[in-house]
C-alpha cells in the first residue's frame, strides 16, 4: 500500500481513503500497524483541528436520532461532519450488528457527513481501541465536528471524555432524580445533560428531569477550566428537531472559552499522555501472546496454583523474561 498517496488522498477529503485509512487503522496485523503508524505520522503534519464532541447515553435514550438530527442542522450551518459510531460486539459470537447508517439516512446520504461504525470488540469503555487515531484521521480529512458516539454501557462509559473537546450525555426523561446527578462515574465527566424527547407527551417530564439534572449539578464543584453555568442541563427534542441549536452553541461557546483560556491545549496533551500510556500498556500485553511467554505464563500460573510460589514472585519473574530481548529466556 502507498502510504503517501493515501495520506494525500485523505488530506484532500477523497472519502474512499478515509474509509480505506481508518480500516487500517482498526486492523490487527502486525504488517498493517507498522503502515498505520506511518500514514498516522503523515497526517500528523497536517495541523488540522475540529470540534470533537463526545455523545454517550443509555441504550434507547435516542442518540441515534439525535446525531442525524444535530448533524444536519451543523451541516446546514456549513460544516463537515464525521460520525464516529461505536457498536457493542456479542460477547458469544463476537459479531457487532453496525448498522448505524441505517438507523441514520438522511445524514448518510448528505456528502458533508461522513459516517463510519466501529465494533467494540473487547476494548471496555464504551468506545474502540482506535477510536482515537479514527478522529485524527477525520480532522485530517477537514472535517469541521467530530461525532463520537459510544456504545452505551452506562456509568463507566468515561473513556470518550478522554478524547473529546465536550462531552454530552444524553438522558430520557424520568431517567432520575437529583441524587442521579452526582453519582460517580459517567455524570462526573459531563460537560452537558441533553435530556432528549423534549417532545409530545413527555415534555413535561422532560422540563422536570431537566431540572432535577441542573440542581444537581449546582451541587458539583465547578471545574477550573469552566465558565460560569457549566457543566449544564438542557432539553432537546431530535424528533422535532428543537433545542439542537441551543446545544451547539453552548457546546461551542465552552470550546471557546477553553481555547482562549489554554485549557483547551492542557486538554489535549493530557489526552495524548493518556492514551500514549495506554498503547504502551497494550503493547505489555501483547507481549504475552508470544508462544514462549505464554508457555513461561503457564508455568509461573500452576507454580503459583499449586503453591509453590507466591504471585508477587511468579509477577516478577514474568516481568524479567519480558524485559529481555529474548522472550524465550529462563
Amino acid at each position: 500500500m502507498d502510504i503517501v498517496t493515501l495520506a494525500e488522498d485523505v488530506r484532500a477529503g477523497k472519502r474512499r481513503a478515509l474509509a480505506r485509512a481508518i480500516t487500517l487503522v482498526e486492523s490487527t496485523r502486525p504488517e498493517h500497524r507498522a503502515e498505520a503508524t506511518a500514514l498516522l505520522e503523515h497526517l500528523r503534519q497536517s495541523g488540522r483541528m475540529a470540534i470533537r464532541i463526545g455523545l454517550s447515553g443509555t441504550p434507547g435514550v435516542g442518540k441515534s436520532t439525535f446525531i442525524e438530527s444535530f448533524g444536519l442542522m451543523l451541516i446546514a450551518q456549513g460544516l463537515r461532519v464525521a460520525v464516529l459510531a461505536v457498536d457493542p460486539t456479542s460477547a458469544r459470537t463476537g459479531g457487532s450488528i453496525l448498522g448505524d447508517k441505517t438507523r441514520m439516512e438522511q445524514l448518510a446520504r448528505a456528502p458533508q457527513a461522513f459516517i463510519r461504525p466501529s465494533p467494540s470488540q473487547t476494548h471496555l469503555g464504551g468506545v474502540a481501541r482506535r477510536t482515537r487515531e479514527a478522529v485524527a484521521i477525520c480532522e485530517a480529512a477537514g472535517f469541521d465536528v467530530v461525532l463520537i458516539e459510544t456504545v452505551g454501557v452506562g456509568q463507566s462509559e468515561t473513556m470518550v471524555a478522554e478524547m473529546s473537546d465536550v462531552f454530552l450525555l444524553l438522558m430520557a426523561p424520568g431517567g432520575g432524580d437529583e441524587l442521579q446527578g452526582v453519582k460517580r462515574g459517567i455524570m462526573e465527566v459531563a460537560d452537558m445533560i441533553v435530556v432528549n424527547k423534549a417532545d409530545g407527551d413527555l415534555a413535561p417530564a422532560a422540563t422536570r428531569t431537566c431540572a432535577d439534572y441542573a440542581g444537581a449539578l449546582r451541587l458539583l464543584r465547578r471545574r477550573p477550566q469552566d465558565p460560569e453555568g457549566y457543566p449544564k442541563a438542557m432539553t432537546v427534542s431530535a424528533l422535532e428537531q428543537t433545542g439542537l441549536r441551543a446545544v451547539w452553541d453552548a457546546a461551542r461557546d465552552l470550546v471557546d472559552w477553553r481555547r482562549a483560556g489554554g485549557h483547551l491545549d492542557a486538554a489535549r496533551a493530557a489526552q495524548a499522555r493518556f492514551w500514549f500510556e495506554a498503547e504502551l500498556r497494550e503493547a505489555l500485553l501483547a507481549r504475552l501472546t508470544i508462544p514462549a511467554a505464554r508457555a513461561r505464563l503457564q508455568e509461573l500460573s500452576d507454580k503459583v496454583a499449586h503453591g509453590r510460589m507466591t504471585s508477587a514472585r511468579a509477577v516478577a519473574q514474568m516481568m524479567e523474561m519480558i524485559a529481555r530481548d529474548d522472550p524465550a529466556a529462563p
